[in-house]
């Protein structure tokens, strides 16, 4: 007698790599650098603020991260550069069999400003993601980084019920540590639920700028509306402010106020925010 043949299961990974350099060239930055391996690109250039500030958007094409892809996203931002990147939209992390990894490797020189403010990351219950991000700041280089993570899907009823979200974030000014944090958090735990964990909300935000504001600016951040749970705290060095919301759309609101607020006192520059933000 034969036995029926099994069909093996095929679950093709992406593995995808994207360098890109910066460089301050006259009175303008102007990207230097840009390799590609697999599905991450960037889209041109622009300069929606003058020559000084190059603006990309970052874009995974196919749209979600599955178990057993692989990111890794690697920019340096030379001397008296001014990059700004982000993305066109969230970042999807799919239910998975087995992990996805994402590597982000950020170098900004002396003199040089970098910020980093992609759109939400949305983590599907039971999928398996492992982000690992290490930033390297050299000098008096300056640094506005943001991350959202949403976990699950509550406007369709799904909760973070199944699998698991990691991420690992280091940031070093001349080789010293200024920053660092673990996160772990398990499908399913009473921590999503408990008031020292996550309290019931599934979307949790943090912003780390360098610098230092006066008290009266820093009363101004607290202030802001927030739909959800939010403050600052002053660190020597870093400002760093962190949120707990229902949806990643109240989250961002509120890290976009806060940057409207603090890039003209730590940058120097009126916030102008990236059209891709409004479509």
């Amino acid at each position: 007698m034969n036995a029926p043949a099994t069909t093996a299961l095929f679950t093709p990974s992406w593995q995808a790599e994207l360098e890109l350099g910066y460089a301050r060239i006259g009175d303008a930055t102007r990207p230097v650098q840009r390799r590609h391996l697999g599905p991450l690109r960037v889209q041109k250039h622009l300069y929606a603020e003058g020559p000084e500030v190059c603006q990309h958007i970052i874009v995974h094409p196919p749209g979600g991260i599955a178990g057993g892809d692989r990111l890794n996203i690697c920019a340096s931002v030379g001397e008296h550069a001014w990059a700004q990147l982000t993305s066109p939209g969230a970042a999807k992390w799919y239910r998975a069999a087995g992990p996805a990894y994402q590597r982000l490797d950020l170098r900004v020189e002396a003199g040089a400003t970098l910020e980093w403010l992609p759109q939400e990351t949305i983590v599907y219950s039971a999928a398996q993601a492992e982000l690992h991000t290490r930033i390297e700041l050299c000098g008096d280089a300056r640094l506005f980084y943001w991350d959202i993570v949403a976990l699950g899907r509550p406007a369709s009823g799904e909760r973070f019920d199944q699998g698991h979200f990691q991420a690992q974030l280091d940031i070093r000014r001349d080789g010293q540590l200024l920053w660092h944090e673990r996160q772990r958090v398990i499908g399913g735990d009473g921590l999503l639920d408990s008031p020292i964990g996550l309290a019931g909300q599934p979307v949790f935000a943090s912003l780390l700028v360098t610098g230092e504001v006066d008290a009266e600016l820093l009363e101004r951040c607290r202030n802001l509306p927030c739909r959800g749970r939010g403050d600052l705290t002053q660190l020597p060095g870093l400002l760093v402010a962190r949120c707990l919301a229902s949806e990643a759309l109240h989250a961002r609101a509120w890290l976009i106020d806060l940057w409207r607020l603090l890039r003209p006192a730590l940058l120097g520059r009126e916030a102008v925010p990236p059209r891709i933000w409004s479509t």
